[in-house]
């Protein structure tokens, strides 16, 4: 459900609930429960039409004997446990919530469903209390789910369980955690199941396993590694056919990747030389080639960002455009990566970076990148990719003749996988068109200069003709959608949008192609002829463009079938190649580049089809051995090994608190404020010493906005024990007592109200009903609390933090009432808040719905013009106690002007007040003394000289700032 359904939704503060509706729904019947006896397990689920692994069967009995996180290995898929759980729990006495899922999860999941016991999540308050009560599985946004529990319109008591996705994700501020510690107030018998398949995210931060249990609260925690016993008992037996083969590169690509692991390795030495005071130890030449460099990165620079040098930030800059150059040769062809090296290559870009490209090295790689596309005589001979011949003799050679040596009788059904959908559009377009045909593309679509044609390049450019003209029409459709990179999101600070930048060439390319043969290949009297590669004998099927495989292998039943598919998908995440398996069924699988996730999928899937040794399918993989390719496959097995072994040394060592399922109230006790328990016991002694017992101290309650809940500052004001009410506000954010309004900026929020003006109108407001009005600027908790520049080494930074100071200072001035506060992260605001509330009375959620809209508040009958409440609150002796007086009984300006003092004074309710005011409208005011003294001494002065020495004075003052010039 997006922000905005959601907003609407949660729109109304006092829309009618409707009836109480018993839950006779949710009580007349209960689910089945799961059967926890082991010899049961088979029959349970093959009642229930599951069909488990036997390591997955053991995860299913584990999660349902007991609540627990489990945390599995990439390509292991808690999918099949994760329907099995919820097919368990399916029935209309069970309300189970599932939170924290991505789109593609939650259409997977309710695909796989009874229709009749998924629900949709309904657009109104009154329907989703409505759906709640009827039971079932609800996919629910964590935000919806919050505002329910607080407004009490889900029965909290009756949810049988909720089941977390993505769980290395929950932090103690986030909306995840704050459903569940609701949940578990009010709920104790419930369950909570917690699923990932990212161990490397839990080594991340001081003590990620123990914070992330108890922000679930889970007492449990299961561990399945890749070498886990079970797994690999299930999979040795049925064992996929795997061929390596080492696919060499040209000198030229080896030559190119030594000098950027030479500049990579010169600019490492350097930022660590740099600071040497800082943590540079992840900083390495083996994670700069890795896909989660970034991420490394920006854990260690980001909260001292605005404390390192420029030189530092451009070598940051620098590292992640040397990875991009190395991916560039290796992966894409020579054209796109020679234009690719060419942008650092300007005299622009010479003046803004580290150094890098004055060096030898960097010399030598733009000379070679040029070579690998004109040849020694500077004709236009740009060479093949190293994996594109070994991949057609695979097509056309290898499979064909397997096929015959196995006496198969059907079609080979191939699957290539990539890593990209740019790589995937690159090996489409090779294998319908041939390679120089698409190179020539290639060089037109990014301008590289073509010049001269070599001879055998003109000669193998003849088999196809008019190859410019299709070049050109290819690069007027495809224009817009290959261009360069685009610019990032605004409001981004330094070092995210630094490392997010990256190339989007690839991303408007189709994910999945479907070819086939449009001719045979005839591989038994000449299996040693040389295919011609530029003869183009596949052909793209277009039915999967609707995604629809059974349609695209029915339309072609008599001839081979080769897909290229992306590891995984934006639509259907790393489920694509799931559902690809299942419905080609494929023969023989080209593993184009190396991927852990995958290759795992393909052995889960070969283990659960339990084929005979001869009927598996083989997978062949294309490698480049000792090269950064293979460097970068190593490295991410070894960390994510060295991050389960990480896991299970925590679990044998850490200390799980017996309260931490929250199952009994000793979890919450904690929330409780000191004063509260030193308030229990001096109520306690003084009830011993025989006087009366105080009455409860009522729980201080905060407002908060709707909109408020995309933030994580409402999540950490309910830890501090405050009450949060939320409610649909127009003016402010918080509101913490009936005379404190907050409004909360975030810094690219600040940034932006400033320069669009919102943020005076906000102040006029808040200004106008509330007597202690209050901005909040607050800092993300993982930045600098320091303000600093947007963009990455913008020489305007220190001029756009001072426009920013300058507009707070014009807004200060203009509203003297309005208190400015910095937060350095939620945390310090939570804490701030509960202070402001300390022995203040507490808001009335009525009054601040009905400030600023359409309906008068409880003490004003009438509205008035905002001109006029702004004019008169500048007068002498008005204020905002007695303004609203004046307003209903004053009647216009002229009447004001007409009243005695004595009836100011009963219109303000203060004989002070009267008389200011009463003075500015009626008594002439004459100048201060030190102004009349003054214009006395003047008028002295110009009799004693008379009035031409006067103009004298005034002369010579104008001839002394004409000389001047």
């Amino acid at each position: 459900m997006s922000d905005s359904a959601a907003e609407n939704a949660d729109k109304g503060v006092e829309d009618e609930l409707p009836e109480k509706v018993e839950p006779a729904k949710l009580l007349e019947t209960s689910a089945e429960p799961a059967p926890q006896e082991e010899e049961d397990v088979e029959e349970y689920l093959k009642s229930k039409n599951m069909i488990l692994l036997d390591y997955e069967k053991q995860m299913f009995l584990d999660l349902v004997e007991a609540d627990g996180l489990l945390v599995c290995a990439k390509g292991l898929n808690y999918d099949r446990v994760v329907i099995s759980i919820l097919k368990a729990y399916s029935d209309s006495g069970n309300l189970v919530l599932v939170i924290n899922s991505s789109d593609w999860e939650e259409q997977y999941y309710k695909s796989k469903m009874e229709p009749k016991y998924v629900h949709e999540v309904a657009n109104t308050a009154t329907e989703r209390e409505r759906v709640y009560l009827e039971g079932g599985l609800q996919f629910i946004s964590t935000r919806i789910l919050v505002v329910d529990l607080l407004k009490q319109r889900i029965p909290i008591e009756l949810i049988s369980g909720i089941i977390v996705m993505r769980a290395h994700t929950i932090i103690e501020s986030c909306q995840e955690a704050f459903a569940l510690r609701l949940y578990r107030q009010k709920n104790k018998t419930g369950f909570v199941k917690a699923f990932s398949s990212s161990p490397e995210a839990f080594t991340i931060g001081y003590s990620h396993v123990e914070r992330t249990m108890r922000n679930l609260f889970v007492k449990q925690l299961y561990i399945w590694p890749r070498f886990h016993e079970s797994v690999r008992a299930v999979l040795q037996p049925w064992k996929i056919q795997s061929i390596e083969m080492h696919v060499p590169i040209s000198q030229s690509i080896t030559s190119i990747q030594s000098h950027i692991l030479e500049i990579m390795n010169f600019l490492v030495q350097e930022i660590k030389r740099i600071n040497r005071t800082v943590d540079m130890e992840a900083v390495t030449v083996e994670n700069c080639v890795t896909k989660t460099f970034h991420k490394i990165l920006q854990a260690q620079l980001d909260c001292i960002w605005h404390q390192l040098n420029s030189q530092t930030k451009l070598i940051v800059a620098d590292l992640k455009i040397l990875r991009s150059l190395m991916i560039s040769s290796m992966y894409h062809d020579a054209v796109s990566a020679y234009a690719f090296m060419k942008r650092y290559r300007s005299t622009e870009y010479a003046l803004s970076n580290s150094g890098w490209t004055l060096l030898d090295a960097a010399e030598q790689i733009f000379k070679l990148s040029r070579q690998r596309v004109y040849n020694g005589q500077q004709e236009f001979e740009p060479e093949p990719c190293p994996k594109w011949q070994t991949l057609t003799d695979l097509l056309t050679k290898e499979i064909p003749g397997d096929m015959q040596r196995s006496r198969r009788s059907e079609q080979p059904k191939v699957l290539i996988l990539c890593q990209d959908a740019r790589t995937c559009h690159q090996l489409k377009q090779y294998l319908t068109q041939g390679g120089p045909r698409f190179l020539l593309q290639q060089a037109l679509h990014h301008e590289v200069p073509v010049g001269k044609l070599s001879d055998n390049y003109a000669k193998e450019s003849q088999t196809r003709g008019a190859a410019p003209k299709d070049v050109s029409s290819h690069k007027e459709t495809r224009k817009e959608e290959v261009s360069g990179s685009q610019p990032p999101p605004a409001g981004m600070d330094e070092l995210a949008q630094l490392l997010s930048e990256s190339e989007t060439e690839g991303q408007h390319f189709e994910e999945s192609y479907m070819l086939t043969m449009t001719q045979p290949v005839d591989i038994e009297p000449a299996m040693d002829i040389k295919p011609d590669p530029d003869g183009s004998i596949f052909e793209t099927i277009p039915e999967l463009e609707q995604f629809d495989v059974t349609a695209a292998l029915a339309s072609v039943p008599h001839q081979p079938y080769i897909c290229l598919q992306t590891f995984k998908t934006e639509r259907e995440g790393s489920m694509a190649l799931e559902r690809m398996l299942e419905q080609l069924q494929p023969h023989y699988v080209v593993m184009y580049n190396m991927n852990v996730t995958a290759i795992r999928q393909l052995e889960v899937f070969e283990a659960r089809r339990r084929l005979p040794p001869a009927e598996r399918m083989k997978v062949y993989f294309l490698i480049h051995a000792r090269t950064v390719e293979e460097q970068a496959y190593l490295t991410s097995l070894r960390r994510e090994k060295a991050a389960f072994e990480f896991i299970i040394d925590t679990k044998s060592k850490m200390v799980i608190p017996k309260y931490q399922d929250g199952k009994t109230d000793e979890a919450f006790l904690l929330l409780k404020n000191y004063d509260d328990d030193l308030t229990d016991e001096n109520a306690k002694s003084r009830q011993a010493g025989g006087q009366a017992p105080q009455a409860p101290k009522e729980t201080p309650k905060v407002i908060v906005d709707m909109r408020e809940f995309r933030s994580d500052l409402p999540c950490l004001i309910h830890k501090r024990g405050l009450e949060v009410l939320p409610l649909t506000i127009t003016i402010g954010d918080y509101i913490l007592t009936p005379d404190i309004c907050v409004e909360r900026k975030s810094i690219s929020d600040l940034i932006g109200s400033l320069n669009s003006g919102r943020l005076y109108n906000q102040c006029v407001q808040m200004q106008r009903h509330y007597a202690k009005p209050i901005l909040l600027i607050e800092f993300d908790q993982n930045k600098p609390f320091h303000l600093q520049g947007k963009f990455m080494l913008s020489q305007q930074t220190s001029m756009a933090n001072a426009d920013i100071v300058q507009k707070l200072q014009l807004l200060t001035l203009h509203f003297p009432k309005l208190r400015l506060i910095w937060s350095p992260s939620p945390y310090a605001t939570a804490q701030l808040f509960e202070e402001l509330k300390l022995g203040k009375p507490e808001p009335d959620p009525q009054t601040a719905a009905a400030l600023g809209s359409d309906e008068p508040t409880a003490g004003e009958q009438l509205h008035f013009n905002s001109g006029i409440y702004d004019f008169l609150l500048r007068l002498p002796g008005v204020h905002t106690r007695n303004i609203h007086g004046l307003l209903r009984k004053g009647g216009s300006l002229r009447q004001l002007l007409l009243r005695s003092q004595k009836e100011l004074e009963e219109l303000l309710q203060s004989q002070e007040s009267a008389k200011l005011l009463y003075d500015i409208l009626h008594v002439a005011h004459l100048p201060e003394k030190d102004e009349v003294a003054g214009s006395t001494a003047l008028l002295a002065a110009s009799k004693q000289f008379g009035a031409g020495s006067h103009n004298r004075f005034r002369m010579a003052a104008a001839a002394s700032r004409r000389g001047r010039r």
